[in-house]
Order: C-alpha cells, then structure tokens, then sequence
C-alpha cells in the first residue's frame, strides 16, 4: 500500500478521488491509502472479472514483459537485498509502467492512456491540453 500511496500522493486530488481493488489480500491495508490521502476506495464482487476490465486487459498487457511463469516475488525488494537491487527492481516496473502508458490504445482512438489522463486533468482544471489552431 506504501507504494500506491507514494505512486498516486502527488497527483491533484481529482485524479485520486476513488480507487477500485480487487479482492487480493495485497489491499487489505486499504484503510491507509483513505486515511492518507482521502482517496476512496472500493472493491471488486466476488468472481466478477468484468468490474475491473481495465486491470484484466492492462495485465494481459504486461505479460509480454512479466510472464506468468516468472515468479514476481523476485522483483520485489526483500530486507536482505542491497540498495543497487532494489532502485534496479524499481527501475524496471517503472519502465514496464512507462510502456504501457505510452501505448496508443484503439479504445482510446489511438491515444495513449497518458494522453487522455493528461487531456482529463487539464480539462477538469479549466485548461485546454492544446493550444487552439488558429
């Protein structure tokens, strides 16, 4: 939950109103990420995949770089691994995160999620993302 809270901490406060989980006891210290940050949260039903679609498909997604055999456990930074380990650990997930935010989407009219995120966020601001073509 650390890490969500670090990840989404500087966004504005529109852009982490509200999160949705699914049901994995990795959330179960969901109390914090509200207390913290006043994001609120929310949970997926029980077997009820099409609740969180955007995860399923995003996850389809970073398979091609973590694939299912791979044990993820590895990458995650233990007490006894030096520092250089973990920043390279970090590295990585950012750069998978980075790819995957900068895939142009078909569902997105071939934008990518960065793109829209960022239209989003001007909008709600009052700002145009672009300059108006004259």
């Amino acid at each position: 939950m650390g890490k969500i809270m670090k990840a989404v901490r500087d966004l504005p406060h529109l852009a982490r109103k509200s999160i949705t989980f699914d049901r994995g006891t990795e959330f179960v210290s969901w109390p914090h990420l509200q207390a913290k940050l006043g994001t609120q949260t929310w949970f997926c039903d029980p077997s009820s995949p099409w609740q969180k679609g955007t995860v399923e498909n995003t996850n389809r997604r970073a398979r091609r770089w973590l694939p299912r055999k791979r044990d993820i456990t590895a990458l995650t930074p233990s007490h006894g691994l030096q520092a250089n380990h973990c920043r390279a650990v970090d590295h990585d997930l950012k750069m998978i995160s980075d790819r995957l935010n900068a895939t142009p989407r078909k569902c997105l009219g071939w934008k990518t999620p960065a793109e829209v995120f960022r239209e989003k966020m001007m909008e709600e601001m009052g700002r145009r993302p672009y300059p108006r073509s004259q």
